[in-house]
């Protein structure tokens, strides 16, 4: 459980804190062990029930709410005001509960990044320790606004890339879903009147006619099959072998795995960049930029660059070392640290990264739509050929 204290030291001075303990006897004991008299203690209420109730909070209100945050104290507004103002608008339930909280706790003389760590559901590691690293730094007007356009280039680069897979994963379901129907509906029906016939098939046919009694005979084994590798494979890719093999198969997919690549350096050079703007040390810095990499590769060197900086290794060699970076970065970041501005020359290159993944998400965008259809043209073709040419055999044999 978790005590909200108020109480007076040995100079009578009120102190205010969180606690978390079995029962008010254990925070009284804590407190008068470190000679605080206690004035009040409460319990806090959990209130994680309410989001569900509510429906979550999601990335986009985050985003909304971490700029109209920082919009309202650049005008000079104090946190507090700033939200107050906030709550008072029409936003979704579950944000008017989470503003609520964040007033409540901030008022009782929580720090805002102490408060957002209450929430950890909502707010990442990264956007926490942004804000701690403001509040020591007296930046948090600069900080949230850097963090909020940092958030809307994050989302808006998950939403291109999600774009430009949207097409071809539509297209691929209706051509599945297609074949599927004539081999369950059509075909079956066709190859029952060939057989009646007595006609000799072509081995396309065969071959279509196979597939088709696949799905008509075998369908109840087909669907056990598919329902335990669906569960084999969720498992699987929740295990240590499997998170490595298929993160290693998504950066070396064809034309994908480079975007893939290019997202992530750019998550991570932006995230670092911010990182080590607001007053964050290199090595913090690296440690939390590793939660955001989403790759267990780049993680795993991001981590072994950080252990390599703390024994003296320079910024710029150990991300070399790691193997996993292009070289440019390094070069970059090897002119931040001759400069003495490592968070602009990350900046820069996460701009590179960026311009380069529109390019080749616009590339993929417009060669995809020929190539589908050039697929889809050939498979249809495939499956129409195969069935009427024995309809056009009959009919000669019939002239």
């Amino acid at each position: 459980m978790e005590f909200i204290y108020t109480g007076i030291d040995k100079d009578s001075l009120k102190q205010k804190g969180r606690l978390e303990a079995n029962n008010e006897k254990e925070v009284v004991e804590f407190l008068r062990s470190g000679n605080i008299t206690p004035l009040s203690i409460r319990k806090v209420e959990r209130r994680a029930t309410t989001f569900l109730q509510f429906g979550r909070v999601n990335n986009s209100d985050i985003v909304l709410f971490t700029r109209q945050l920082s919009s309202m104290i650049l005008t000079g507004l104090t946190l507090i005001e700033s939200l107050n103002i906030l709550k008072q608008q029409r936003n979704k339930p579950s944000m008017q509960v989470l503003v609520n909280d964040l007033i409540a706790q901030i008022s009782e003389g929580t720090s805002l990044s102490d408060t957002l760590g209450q929430h950890k559901d909502v707010f990442s590691d990264v956007y926490i320790a942004l804000i701690r690293a403001a509040e020591k730094g007296g930046l948090l007007d600069k900080v949230l606004v850097r963090l909020a356009d940092n958030m809307e280039k994050s989302e808006d680069l998950r939403k291109r890339v999600k774009g430009a897979m949207f097409y071809p994963a539509i297209v691929i379901s209706g051509v599945v879903i297609v074949i599927a129907v004539m081999n369950i509906f059509v075909i079956p029906q066709l190859g029952s009147l060939y057989e009646n016939l007595n006609l000799e098939l072509p081995g396309s046919t065969k071959i279509v006619l196979g597939i088709s009694k696949l799905f008509t005979t075998f369908w109840p084994a087909a669907l056990v099959l598919l329902i335990f590798s669906f569960i084999g494979f969720n498992r699987f890719k929740k295990t240590d072998p499997g998170i490595r093999a298929l993160d290693k198969m998504k950066l070396n997919l064809p034309v994908l795995g480079s975007i893939i690549n290019l997202s992530i350096l750019d998550e991570i050079t932006r995230t670092l960049s911010l990182l080590i703007n607001s007053g964050a040390s290199i090595i913090e810095s690296l440690n939390i930029t590793s939660n955001v990499a989403n790759n267990y590769w780049y993680k795993k060197s991001i981590v072994s660059t950080s252990s390599l900086v703390e024994k003296g290794v320079s910024l710029s060699d150990a991300l070399a070392h790691a193997k996993m970076f292009p070289p440019m970065l390094v070069q970059m970041v090897r002119v931040g640290e001759s400069t003495g501005r490592i968070d602009e020359s990350l900046l820069k290159i996460s701009e590179y990264f960026e311009r380069d993944l529109d390019v080749k998400v616009s590339t993929l965008t417009t060669a995809i739509e020929p190539i589908l259809i050039i697929v889809l043209g050939v498979s249809v073709a495939f499956l129409i050929l195969s069935v009427i040419t024995p309809i056009y055999s009959l009919i000669s044999q019939i002239q």
